[in-house]
């Protein structure tokens, strides 16, 4: 058997959610419940990110992939920018993993740019960084470490 050599093999867990920007959190928390039954298991105002955020889940896979929903606070949120560049989207991609830090510098090793110097607060007080979508085949992903 081959030995596993990816940078996250140690710390991934799961896919922790898909991020979706928004214009308005309310018109489409009332969209993913009309049209594809989620439900939202979490909201709440991250005013760091600039974001007003929640995640849907599945009805009864509230510990299953979510997919989450940013729609920005001000205009010159991240999200109030992607959402004026792009439109309303996929955003980004996360992946749970045991230990946000070290995991951000497994990657570092690789040669890979992380966004912050060191994780900050994300959703419902988890630790998260980012990984520059330009060493990442255009995606942003995100490393998340719940609470």
């Amino acid at each position: 058997m081959q030995q596993a050599t990816a940078a996250l093999t140690p710390f991934i867990t799961t896919v922790d959610h898909v991020g979706v920007a928004v214009a308005d959190l309310d018109e489409a928390i009332a969209f993913y419940a009309d049209t594809f039954g989620l439900e939202a298991s979490h909201v709440e105002v991250n005013e760091e990110q600039g974001v007003r955020e929640a995640m849907l889940h599945a009805p009864g896979d509230e510990g299953g992939p979510a997919v989450q929903l940013l729609a920005p606070l001000r205009a010159d949120s991240t999200i109030a920018k992607f959402l004026d560049t792009k439109g309303p989207g996929l955003q980004q991609l996360a992946y749970r993993v045991t230990d946000v830090e070290a995991a951000a510098e497994s990657l570092r090793s690789k040669g890979l740019r992380m966004l912050y110097p060191e994780a900050k607060r994300g959703t419902a007080g988890s630790r998260v960084n980012f990984v520059h979508p330009k060493d990442a085949g255009g995606v942003l992903v995100e490393l998340v470490q719940p609470a």
